[in-house]
């Protein structure tokens, strides 16, 4: 499989801007993208952002202003508070001059070694021995879904029910580098609605407007253990949350506000 994809997420253009490869589309349509390679770039953008020794990005919330197409994009990041402690950050992803996606981070102090470790979530599952190819009809599997390699615990993407995968990125984010902790956490962060979804997606439309991911620390290695579900109401919406861990356990955690709606009419 890794033969058919692109060599990346996307190609770099020079001056913030960057070309859309194929693997960057969605399960909806090949035109338009996931939101994961899309939080990933604005992570990266954000670490290259007037970097400070000794801190790191704790938190990154994504607002998604419309659908992201896959063609070049321009980012764009600054810092708006300033600090040797703490320092937050925005940024934007704009298509032929038109916002598309703003991004706020929280860049923080790296605690001390000798703080005593407390981790309140259970140990993540065994990492299976087989991974899983998607081919559910209806959806466009041969872009983000393929570019990521997933190995189910539980639960079945597209299928209602809560869920847990690992998963890793067959390709890196920006040809000719090698993704940092950050980047990887990102790229499946927005994966956790289709992990979690409690609904019929044949019948029923969930959207996500924001994500917001939020680190303790950095993750360690490629594999990644995602554990999402969704809580709905009827005359209200949806919030998908997930866990996020590595080999070592828990690290992180994700949160979607999403809307909730009918399938088109065929």
């Amino acid at each position: 499989m890794d033969g058919d994809l692109p060599e990346a997420f996307y190609e770099p253009l020079g001056g913030g801007r960057f070309a859309s490869t194929p693997a960057t589309a969605g399960p909806w349509s090949p035109s338009l993208q996931h939101a994961g390679p899309v939080a990933g770039l604005m992570g990266r953008a954000f670490e290259r952002t007037d970097p400070v020794p000794g801190t790191r990005v704790a938190r990154v919330t994504i607002e998604i202003l419309s659908p992201v197409p896959v063609a070049e994009l321009e980012v764009s990041a600054r810092v708006v508070r300033p600090g040797r402690r703490v320092a937050l950050l925005e940024g934007e992803l704009t298509h032929e001059g038109r916002p598309v996606v703003r991004a706020t981070a929280w860049r923080i102090l790296t605690a001390p070694a000798e703080v005593p470790e407390t981790v309140h979530a259970p140990a993540p599952p065994p990492l299976p021995d087989e991974g899983r190819t998607f081919t559910t009809p209806g959806l466009h599997t041969h872009g983000y879904l393929s570019a990521m390699e997933w190995r189910l615990v539980e639960g079945s993407f597209f299928e209602p029910g809560p869920g847990t995968t690992w998963a890793r990125s067959r390709i890196p984010l920006v040809a000719g580098e090698t993704d940092s902790p950050l980047v990887r956490a990102l790229t499946l962060a927005d994966s956790a609605s289709g992990v979690g979804s409690q609904l019929d997606l044949a019948k029923w439309m969930i959207i996500n407007t924001d994500l917001t991911v939020a680190l303790h620390r950095d993750p360690a290695g490629e594999w990644l253990c995602m554990a999402a579900s969704l809580s709905v109401s009827p005359r209200g919406g949806a919030l998908c949350e997930a866990t996020l861990a590595d080999g070592h356990g828990e690290f992180g955690r994700v949160l979607q506000t999403m809307i909730v709606d009918a399938q088109p009419t065929p």
